[in-house]
């Protein structure tokens, strides 16, 4: 098995991480009204989307959902635990989806049915059904209205912070190769 060493980490990645998740924690602390509770409107859930186009961002949401999470004025330890962990899952699955369109469905749907469950089983909410439509539509909006056009974007003018090899430009064979 291959042991991964702080040294071989790339400065680039790290940095990268640290931004989302500074971006992510102050979005939703900013945001704080709507950022929190069963009706929520968290605009941080945009850059869910960005492990699709940068795969090292999958830590950075993470940590960033951890942090707000843990700000939860309702329930920081059920959100920290179960939110952080569904942003980390769908992460991972959006990172490897290869179509911006459904790169979108892992953090609508992981959200939609884990963070209802929770409350309902922590008894905090006994609407699951209602909280479901409600994190689903929310999350929808947030992902498809922003974060897939954000990731389009960044792509198109910003291809300096993209990262993810399957959108990176091919090296040309130079004549003196052929």
């Amino acid at each position: 098995m291959k042991r991964i060493s702080v040294k071989s980490i790339p400065v680039k990645a790290i940095a990268y991480s640290a931004v989302v998740a500074a971006m992510y924690f102050s979005l939703t602390l900013l945001l704080q009204p709507v950022s929190y509770g069963i009706f929520q409107f968290r605009l941080s859930e945009a850059l869910v989307m960005l492990p699709y186009i940068m795969p090292e961002s999958v830590i950075g949401i993470t940590v960033g959902c951890l942090l707000a999470n843990a700000f939860s004025p309702v329930f920081p330890v059920y959100d920290a635990i179960f939110g952080t962990l569904a942003t980390l899952v769908a992460g991972i699955m959006t990172r490897y989806i290869k179509n911006r369109w459904l790169a979108g469905l892992p953090p609508v749907l992981l959200n939609a049915l884990i963070l209802p469950l929770m409350w309902y089983l922590v008894g905090i909410d006994t609407a699951y059904w209602i909280s479901l439509i409600s994190i689903l539509v929310s999350e929808t909006l947030v992902v498809y209205a922003i974060g897939v056009p954000l990731t389009a974007l960044i792509q198109k003018q910003a291809k300096f912070l993209v990262t993810r090899k399957d959108f990176l430009p091919r090296p040309q064979p130079r004549d003196d190769e052929n």
